[in-house]
């Protein structure tokens, strides 16, 4: 008698192999961030993933944040974290604990874990090779040492992965001036994967996608013509938090990004049932 179990698994790996094809070669780039980077089984299931998007042919870039580690570590040497619309106010005293948290302890930690899981990883940041070139950003209150993308260099990246490395980018940036600045994650990922030409950029959040109705999980809106962006925010379906990122989806799709991605991390490989799955999940941009 047919073991149904086995048939359903059997099933899954069918399923995947013409999407393995489709992106063997390609290059995706994830942000990664969220409960996935904070809750340990959901980091090792994003690891896992990791690789074996990586042994099946697909090139992965991992750009990450680290806003509660920051936090963490600016409390404890006793100074405050302050926020204007959702950017860190980022003093000279904060911009060299937000380097060494995101460029240090946060980038290497996940290198490790990466390699713990058979993964061949390099951690970099935005100062590498000037990957990352910015400015400082220009608002109604100073936010300090808060930068806005000038320029992506994307040699760095390039030269790991053709070598069997998955580049993990810290969003630090450099000045023109010799400055460091801080950089927004999601605006990274998104200027990184068009710099890159990615198939798709895939931000990982704690939430199910862009929902009709915010209160309803079921209302989960599966896909979005870019074009139907300004409408989805005059109707206040797009609002709060989630504008920002949909903004980086957008810039990214308008910048040649083929396919861009709001997904749940609070799902286990919620990365492989995005990229080899009929139904995928959460929201797509195109």
């Amino acid at each position: 008698m047919r073991n149904i179990a086995d048939q359903d698994r059997a099933n899954i790996l069918i399923q995947a192999l013409p999407y393995i094809q489709r992106w063997a070669g390609q290059t995706i780039v994830i942000k990664y961030g969220g409960n996935a980077m904070i809750n340990d089984e959901l980091k090792e299931a994003v690891m896992s993933d990791i690789v074996l998007l990586q042994l099946v042919g697909i090139n992965v870039v991992l750009v990450h944040g680290g806003g509660p580690e920051i936090s963490q570590m600016l409390n404890k040497i006793g100074k405050e974290s302050k926020f204007v619309n959702g950017l860190r106010v980022t003093d000279a005293e904060t911009i060299d604990i937000v380097q060494m948290v995101l460029a240090g302890k946060v980038n290497k930690t996940l290198v490790q874990l990466l390699e713990q899981h058979s993964g061949k990883a390099i951690g970099l940041c935005g100062l590498d090779g000037r990957m990352i070139m910015a400015e400082k950003v220009i608002t109604a209150e100073d936010l300090g040492f808060v930068g806005e993308i000038t320029e992506v260099n994307t040699g760095v990246i390039t030269d790991a992965t053709k070598n069997g490395y998955i580049p993990i980018i810290s969003t630090i940036a450099g000045g023109y001036n010799g400055a460091v600045y801080n950089i927004n994650a999601d605006l990274a990922a998104a200027r990184i994967a068009a710099e890159l030409k990615a198939a798709k950029l895939i931000l990982m959040t704690d939430i199910k996608g862009l929902l009709k109705n915010k209160d309803d999980e079921d209302t989960l809106i599966p896909v979005v013509n870019v074009s139907e962006v300004p409408s989805l925010k005059r109707e206040g379906i797009i609002s709060g938090g989630m504008i920002p990122k949909i903004d980086c989806c957008v810039e990214a799709v308008r910048r040649g990004v083929k396919r861009a991605h709001i997904i749940d991390g609070r799902i286990p490989h919620s990365i492989l049932i995005e990229m080899f799955s009929d139904e995928g999940i959460g929201t797509m941009f195109y």
